[in-house]
């Protein structure tokens, strides 16, 4: 489930009632107003913060602009974009860098926030941008925590300090002291977790502090705890004086209230979000690009960032000359589809594209099918994946009976390969209509084209969303 959707659904049902109306009148608009205040409050949204929010939307949305617009419903909805995005902060609050290396990033949070998978998710995001992170092991109170540590850094390709059960103060000055002596530009200090009300442990947290000095204080909360995820960061945040939050689960069934209130209430702004378990699963928190996902508009943007950051370019441009050329084999589809697993759940992808979400809400997608046609291609032979053409019905039932498959389903994929390459004999030709012709969609990938779209390559995305701000303007 897509973070937001339950709220998104409300949103989305008050608007409708909007744009039904031909001309708003104040009583339109506070009514409006009702029903988003309680889509927010049933979202776990404070009962002050929801309450502010629609009153300054009701203020914005009866002035003489928006009700002599040509499209009022539409102005509302503008507005309350918006107002969304101010909520949340704006603009996306980046990581503080010292002015002299190394850059000291303490991570902290409760028991089981995953503030250690978290800390290699971070290690592994500053890794990518060119720096050289290390990740210290400061908790060691928590049995197998260093070890988990050492398991996620390495799955991250970044380096862990570790002492073993010292005093976790020590350790953390020790860190900083070998980031300077091997040129580590970052640390990140893996605290242990600890209740907000255990005194003993804020207290070694706030020795920490004053000892290193650190140039970020990262709280790790849990998004699906709504409410009680804002006051835990207001907890902290008086204690510490914490720089910022790094939400998690935000792509699991959380209502959203944490995402909506936690910069009202506290003050610090949001800025990293974990969006899902693997360690590539880690955004930095735009409030305009989620306020647009909220109200359904989608996100190319993070789209585009995310085909650029887990996309191996080379091979994406290659695939893409394939396939203008005619030349897309079955072992280019295996590649395609590896490439497609990169960026996450089909679901997810879909959604961060402008008016999907909607359509796509209530469809089943089989991320599996993708292993399935990939374990079908495996059990093809070299030649039968140069030239499909030879594989015959005895051919079929091997490849079936060594990918675990039956043979309807080897049928299936080789009809599907052969309608893709016959779009791409016509993929540059449009219709009577001027439109594209549909993209033949692979079996079990869901109920429509875009899940099928291939090959998919930030080019061509950044392409798509420019034409279509020209022709908005």
């Amino acid at each position: 489930m897509m973070a937001f959707e339950g709220l998104s659904e409300k949103l989305s049902a008050a608007f409708k009632r909007l744009k039904n109306k031909g001309k708003l009148t104040e009583s339109d608009v506070k009514d409006a107003m009702r029903e988003v205040r309680l889509a927010l409050l049933e979202a776990d949204v404070n009962y002050k913060v929801a309450k502010e929010f629609t009153n300054k939307v009701t203020e914005r949305a009866v002035g003489a602009d928006v009700m002599e617009s040509l499209t009022p419903a539409q102005m509302v909805v503008k507005i309350v974009n918006e107002e969304l995005t101010a909520l949340m902060g704006s603009e996306e609050t980046r990581i503080n860098f010292a002015n002299k290396p190394p850059t000291v990033i303490m991570m902290c949070g409760l028991q089981g926030s995953g503030k250690t998978t978290h800390s290699a998710k971070l290690g592994k995001m500053l890794k990518r941008q060119g720096h050289r992170p290390l990740l210290a092991a400061c908790d060691v109170y928590r049995p197998a925590a260093i070890e988990q540590l050492k398991v996620v850094g390495g799955q991250a390709g970044v380096t862990v300090f570790e002492m073993g059960q010292e005093d976790p103060v020590t350790i953390a000055e020790k860190a900083v002291k070998h980031a300077k002596d091997y040129g580590n530009d970052i640390v990140i200090l893996d605290t242990a977790g600890r209740l907000h009300i255990d005194e003993k442990l804020m207290n070694e947290l706030k020795e920490i502090k004053s000892k290193v000095n650190p140039d970020e204080i990262l709280l790790v909360v849990d998004s699906m705890t709504g409410q009680d995820a804002v006051n835990v960061a207001k907890s902290f945040d008086e204690l510490l004086d914490i720089s910022g939050l790094i939400l998690t689960k935000l792509d699991g069934d959380t209502r959203g209230g944490a995402a909506l209130s936690a910069k009202a209430v506290t003050g610090k702004p949001i800025k990293f979000a974990g969006i899902g378990e693997k360690l590539d699963d880690l955004e930095v928190f735009h409030p305009d690009r989620m306020a647009s996902r909220i109200l359904g508009m989608g996100d190319i943007l993070t789209l585009i960032e995310d085909a650029e950051n887990r996309l191996d370019q080379k091979k994406s441009e290659e695939m893409a000359r394939k396939f203008q050329q005619n030349k897309f084999d079955m072992n280019d589809l295996y590649e395609q589809l590896q490439q497609i697993k990169r960026m996450g759940p089909i679901k997810g992808i879909l959604s961060k594209l402008p008016n999907i979400g909607d359509q796509i809400k209530d469809m089943d997608f089989d991320d599996r099918q993708m292993d399935r046609i990939g374990a079908m291609i495996s059990s093809m032979t070299k030649k039968e994946r140069e030239n499909p053409d030879i594989i015959n019905p005895s051919r079929k039932r091997r490849i079936a009976a060594g990918s675990g498959m039956k043979v309807e389903d080897v049928n299936r994929l080789m009809k599907q390969f052969g309608e893709m390459q016959k779009f791409m004999k016509t993929m540059n030709a449009r219709g009577k209509n001027g439109k594209r012709k549909r993209m033949p969609m692979l079996p079990g990938l869901g109920g429509s084209s875009m899940a099928g779209s291939m090959p998919l390559n930030p080019a061509r995305l950044e392409s798509k969303n420019k034409n279509k701000k020209k022709k908005k303007k």
